[in-house]
């Protein structure tokens, strides 16, 4: 099989042996080179990263990659089962069982999802998101509802799978993000709160999952 998880970074860092880790430098276009693949060729949005954070490199991986089973962590974050690193023969063998595999649930600390994101961000966005779910794809906005009252969370954009359940998954995330960029204006957002649709992609991965007939397993993930 031919599997791949990308490791998101903007800075050198020291790479897994396991071959199946392959180091994907998000927001290359116009940085210093670090001799990692960038996400800046082919079809990209890599201009976009101060905004879409590693949804640029996800972007790259849905437009440009062709494998089997693709997958997605970070330099300092990675899916571990008994202390160790996910390995390509661990990965085949659960996604023989299960359809995607994503980091283990978090308890938001301020109650509600909704109430976790007011706290860290601004609520108007969420309502700006509701809105263009309700435009677009009005299917999902009783699972936006359901998952906005929930107090679970699957943080980091962490996720591996079948290369067309990624497909299907990008195809949808980044319809409703596009719409959402065109009704906000982020002229007054500082650096931080720039980063919208890294934050906003985070809540909806869990509203996308809700919404499919597929198999989910949950794999620890730790900070390195």
């Amino acid at each position: 099989m031919d599997t791949r998880i990308y490791v998101a970074a903007h800075k050198a860092f020291d790479v897994p042996k396991e071959k199946i880790y392959i180091p994907l430098h998000v927001g290359h276009a116009g940085k210093e080179d670090l001799g990692y693949q960038g996400d800046d060729t082919g079809d990209h949005i890599s201009y976009k990263n101060a905004n879409y954070c590693e949804l640029t490199g996800i972007y790259w991986m849905w437009k440009n990659v062709n494998c089997d089973y693709i997958g997605l962590c970070h330099y300092r974050r990675y899916f571990v089962k008994d202390g160790q690193l996910l390995t390509q023969v661990y990965v085949e063998e659960i996604l023989q069982q299960y359809d995607l595999i994503l980091g283990n649930s978090s308890i938001s600390p301020h109650g509600s999802v909704e109430s976790h994101y007011d706290h860290q961000h601004y609520h108007k966005d969420l309502v700006t998101c509701r809105e263009v779910l309700t435009d677009i794809c009005p299917e999902y906005v009783a699972a936006f509802d359901v998952c906005m009252q929930s107090n679970l969370m699957n943080l980091g954009n962490m996720l591996i799978t079948k290369k067309q359940i990624f497909d299907d998954y990008c195809a949808w995330l980044f319809a409703v993000l596009e719409e959402v960029e065109k009704r906000t204006d982020l002229s007054t957002y500082d650096t931080y709160q720039a980063r919208l649709y890294g934050f906003l992609s985070e809540r909806l991965l869990r509203v996308w999952v809700m919404m499919q007939e597929i198999r989910v397993r949950e794999e620890m993930i730790v900070q390195v």
